[in-house]
């Protein structure tokens, strides 16, 4: 389980990850700061606060800095992991083979995948016992900051649940902390629906400024609230529309949840 902060969801990137991904990225073009504000025509004070963590880009600037250096944007909003460094140098390096070596690559890879897949479905086998009773549900572990929530590019893990009454959802994350409680638990799977009306106290997940949180959510003329249901912990109060250098977006409504079944 990650490090349990006030109602955050999951592991999700953060402004000390831009900024030690965008350090990595000047690193590697041999560029600094000051160099790069003026390639990239933003203000050096931007930039200087991106790479100290004090601020977070906008989706635009992260784009644009994604197109720059030629690499996805998770590549800049995601946390850097030596599996990916990995997977770089296998391709880099098969690049650089010729025909006859990377067909004996491809060749050793497949019989590496044949063989982990073996290994899977006798796990499946194994544990088919036990939730086959069971409703499962696949859930976000991480999502894309700044970005909301996507399928497919982010890792997933599958929760299990007595209930057969769950209602139609887009997606399903892990709550992180104890600012909903009673209501929300730490460890709860909640079920999140992108479409929605306008908040008025309802159950909400807002990214804001690269962390997500799961809170009640009023909107008023000129602010939104995010308020938590456990009293130990103080509202948040938000600018309509975000103020210049700060993000908030409103991914979707919680429209359900569960204690998930340990298996």
């Amino acid at each position: 389980m990650n490090k349990k902060i006030d109602g955050r969801i999951g592991n999700l990137g953060n402004k000390e990850t831009m900024a030690r991904n965008l350090k990595r990225m000047l690193d590697r073009k041999g560029l600094n700061p000051h160099q790069f504000s003026e390639i990239m025509n933003f203000k050096y004070t931007t930039v200087m606060n991106w790479m100290s963590a004090s601020t977070y880009p906008r989706i635009d600037k992260i784009e644009l800095m994604s197109r720059y250096f030629g690499v996805d944007k998770s590549e800049l909003v995601e946390e850097y992991s030596s599996s990916s460094l990995l997977l770089s140098n296998i391709v880099n390096i098969s690049k650089q083979l010729e025909e006859p070596r990377q067909e004996k690559v491809l060749t050793f890879a497949t019989a590496q995948l044949d063989e982990q897949k073996l290994e899977e479905n006798k796990v499946i086998s194994i544990n088919s016992n036990k939730t086959s009773n069971l409703t499962a549900v696949e859930t976000i572990e991480q999502v894309s900051a700044g970005f909301g929530f996507h399928y497919g590019e982010n890792e997933k893990t599958i929760y299990y649940t007595l209930r057969t009454d769950l209602p139609r959802f887009d997606f399903a994350t892990v709550v992180t902390g104890d600012s909903m409680e009673p209501m929300l638990h730490d460890g709860d799977v909640i079920l999140i629906r992108q479409s929605y009306n306008t908040p008025n106290g309802g159950i909400f997940v807002v990214d804001y400024d690269g962390t997500a949180w799961v809170k009640e959510v009023r909107i008023n003329d000129n602010e939104m609230i995010l308020h938590s249901i456990n009293e130990k912990y103080r509202d948040r109060f938000l600018p309509v529309p975000p103020e210049d250098g700060e993000y908030w977006n409103i991914v979707g409504e919680v429209v359900d949840w569960f204690t998930p079944e340990i298996i």
